[in-house]
């Protein structure tokens, strides 16, 4: 039933669809009003002329009343719709309302015309068509809705047909109309009927079509430039217009500067209530930032980032009202809004580059909640070229040698005797030095470039153990540290039975430490990788335990062989009374979950004998030995520093 209405054209059309009927209708009244000017002209000098010839200027009255005034209206009427139409097809939009009443004013008039001269015509036994050739034009070449069309078809046809019927047929000599006359008038309504509906629905499916191909194509140019969480400018749109303003003569380049905002424990807020909450909160922060920049460029960079280009004057101010709109929205989780500033120098236009520092002074300050803004100077431009070194020459670094593996003991806490061995990355670079995992590894992480280490590591790892294993010199099970980027960027399980296998390094020999926080990324892939390596024979530590917010969670999920503490509860071992009762606890936990407890961060005998004395297992720590190249670490072993436990050197 619904569609017979829709067909009918009983429906409500959107907008789209109803500017789509009216433009086809203007450009139709183009086509129909030339064609009617035309055949009027025509008419008109044709008339004129056979009055002159044939000596009718007599009935030159007769013919102005019977005909030319309906020629002249018709035309007059035809010029006033072809004006209109073309204006409108031009974008003169202004004029739509007097476009629709001319329309319905040329629309009668043609049928009017077409009913008075086809009727002069029949009188004198001739062929109705100029009637046709109206109800056609009117109803047929211009799309009405079936029902208006109905109304104006069967109201002309009846009309008419009633003039006609009280007319005396040439053909009988009888008043009325034949049979004939009737069913075959009957059928040109239906016939006319029939165009006109599907006329319409023609129109209107092609009308449809268009505006769901004008939707795909919204979407796909907002989305281009748009952030589909946020609502505001992305990334794309923001580098485009970045680089005009820049280059703008206009652009008062010594106050532009570009702004890196991160809101710093939006991760911890995300773990807490959900990503819908998380999402929630973007977006708010997103308008927030949008509002307080208004006439600047403003964009989500990723995740929890943002970045302006904004005038310097004023920024700061905005940047502090910011932050503590941020810390309202904050509840369990502490929220802080963390920005980095760059100031272009000279002509520099490169967006992606600004921004890349403006993110680098931002990232200095994390985890200083006493800093809320940083600006990019020459300190942090020595720190962003090592940045960039380092990204650029690991893969040199690596096939140079000049990465090395360091190994920190790891002690059994009965005897004090070295049970483990931790392998830790170290960058001996020509030109920087010795560089610390904290130098490298996180942006290596945030290049993803990390698997490169960590293969790297497994190799020089597998490599120390056979030299050890054919020479008969002292080694310890390792553990080697994997990121979460391992799993997804490689095969590195597949990868470390590959190596183990090649060197013949034993199984019991390697141990994965996997952080905590990279259990909370919520990643499918880690918990099958986590079977496959125990399902291998491998040892599987938690690492940094007690460092994040999911900790038991954790537990609860996962299955490891060894829980590592991390060092930050030691680091109030003596004047926070807290420490001892939790790290018993945690120890107690650990045995009642079938694991080994392991505590790093180490440096006094009191701390090792309270280890001791609750039961943890292992230690790990400054109090032993820093980490060292496998070569001190010989030395210090032959010289009885360090001594490796029985059951490993018998």
């Amino acid at each position: 039933m619904k569609a017979i209405l829709n067909g009918l054209g009983f429906e409500k059309n959107s907008k789209y669809v109803r500017d789509y009927f009216f433009t086809t209708n203007m450009r139709a009244s183009i086509y129909m009003s030339l064609v009617v000017i035309v055949l009027e002209v025509w008419m008109i000098i044709r008339m004129t002329v056979t009055i002159f010839r044939d000596n009718l200027q007599s009935n030159m009255m007769h013919y102005i009343e019977k005909y030319y005034v309906n020629y002249f209206i018709l035309t007059f009427t035809g010029i006033i719709m072809l004006i209109l139409a073309v204006r409108f097809m031009r974008g003169k939009k202004d004029n739509r309302y007097l476009c629709t009443v001319v329309k319905w004013v040329f629309t009668l008039v043609c049928i009017y015309f077409g009913i008075k001269i086809s009727l002069n015509d029949y009188s004198k036994g001739e062929q109705i068509l100029t009637f046709l050739t109206m109800e056609l034009f009117s109803l047929c070449l211009l799309t009405w809705k079936p029902y208006i069309a109905f109304v104006l078809a069967s109201a002309s046809y009846v009309y008419f047909y009633y003039r006609m019927n009280e007319m005396v047929a040439v053909n009988t000599g009888e008043v009325g109309t034949t049979v004939a006359t009737q069913i075959n008038f009957f059928i040109m309504w239906i016939s006319t009927m029939m165009v006109c509906i599907a006329n319409y629905n023609n129109t209107r499916m092609q009308a449809l079509k268009d505006e769901n191909l004008e939707k795909v194509n919204t979407y796909l140019s907002k989305i281009s430039i748009e952030d589909e969480l946020t609502g505001i400018h992305n990334m794309v749109y923001f580098r485009n217009e970045a680089e005009k303003v820049l280059s703008y003569v206009t652009t008062d380049r010594e106050n532009a500067v570009f702004l890196f905002f991160d809101i710093e424990n939006f991760k911890s807020y995300n773990e807490k209530y959900g990503f819908h909450e998380g999402n929630e909160l973007l977006i708010k922060v997103a308008h927030m930032i949008e509002d307080s920049f208004k006439g600047s460029l403003v964009s989500r960079f990723s995740d929890d980032h943002f970045v302006v280009l904004t005038r310097i004057d004023g920024a700061k101010n905005i940047i502090g009202h910011l932050s503590g709109e941020i810390k309202k929205l904050q509840r369990e989780v502490h929220l802080e809004l963390k920005c980095g500033a760059y100031k272009p120098v000279g002509d520099e236009a490169d967006v992606s580059l600004a921004c890349d520092r403006a993110r680098f002074a931002c990232n200095s300050i994390k985890k200083h909640y006493d800093r809320t803004l940083r600006i990019y100077d020459k300190s942090l431009e020595d720190k962003f070229q090592l940045k960039h070194y380092i990204v650029n020459n690991i893969d040199n670094a690596i096939a140079s040698g000049y990465i090395k593996v360091y190994y920190q003991p790891v002690v059994s806490t009965k005897n004090g005797c070295i049970c483990g061995l931790e392998a830790l990355a170290r960058w001996e670079d020509p030109n920087y030095g010795l560089l610390s995992p904290g130098a490298f590894i996180e942006i290596l992480e945030e290049y993803r470039q990390i698997y490169k280490l960590d293969q790297y590591i497994i190799e020089a790892v597998c490599r120390d153990y056979r030299d050890a294993s054919d020479n008969k010199k002292p080694f310890a099970p390792v553990s080697l540290n994997f990121s979460r980027l391992d799993f997804e960027l490689c095969d590195i399980v597949g990868y470390l039975c590959e190596t183990v296998e090649k060197y013949g390094v034993p199984k019991n020999f390697i141990d994965i430490e996997i952080t905590e926080s990279a259990l909370t990324d919520q990643q499918d892939f880690l918990p099958n990788a986590i079977k496959n390596l125990r399902s291998f024979g491998y040892k599987v530590w938690l690492d940094d335990f007690g460092s994040g917010y999911s900790s038991l969670n954790v537990l609860k999920d996962y299955q490891f062989d060894v829980l590592k503490i991390d060092m930050k509860f030691l680091s109030g071992f003596k004047d926070n009374e807290k420490t001892r009762p939790i790290l018993e606890n945690i120890v107690s936990l650990t045995k009642q979950l079938k694991m080994l407890s392991l505590t790093e961060g180490v440096e006094t005998a009191e701390q090792f004998s309270f280890l001791e004395t609750i039961g943890c297992d292992r230690a790990q720590g400054y109090l032993f030995s820093k980490p060292v190249p496998i070569e001190t670490l010989r030395e210090r072993i032959s010289a009885g520093e360090l001594k490796i436990s029985p059951e490993l050197s018998a």
